[in-house]
């Protein structure tokens, strides 16, 4: 089953998106490099916010990822995820920053396979604030194979 076909099934929105004040997604070579998407979740992860639902919102960073890579794409076929860039709002004290976007990792593993087109290099990093008090904000690049 193709990557989009699953995702559909997963019921991911891969609806028509507004432009907005930054391009979302923009095609630079075989690249497709997206700009940051972030969670509806707010508040500081290990202190107002559980790992498991900073987990959640980072799937649902993914989600908003996918839906822009399609709306610039066409299709979420014929890619291969190349890197994450994972920001979480965390607690000072807190490490668990991996696990959170584990949450995105996992989504796309789901979609491209674990060993095949979706292992991809990450970073998963803790900061003091995120924009509007989103809990999380990931950005990716994709290669367009072929």
């Amino acid at each position: 089953m193709s990557a989009e076909q699953k995702a559909k099934d997963l019921g991911i929105d891969l609806s028509p998106q507004e432009a907005g004040y930054l391009n979302l997604c923009v095609r630079s070579g075989n690249q497709l490099i997206t700009s940051g998407h972030v969670s509806d979740l707010k508040g500081i992860v290990g202190k107002d916010v559980t790992t498991e639902q900073a987990y959640e919102a980072a799937k649902d960073c993914a989600q908003k990822i996918l839906r822009s890579v399609f709306n610039t794409h066409g299709s979420l076929d014929g890619l291969k995820v190349v890197k994450l860039l994972g920001c979480v709002y965390s607690d000072q004290t807190y490490t668990d920053q991996h696990l959170v976007i584990n949450g995105a990792s996992d989504l796309l593993h789901e979609l491209y396979g674990k060993d095949g087109n979706g292992y991809h290099a990450r970073s998963a990093v803790g900061f003091a604030a995120l924009p509007t008090g989103v809990s999380v904000e990931i950005e990716a690049i994709f290669e367009v194979l072929g």
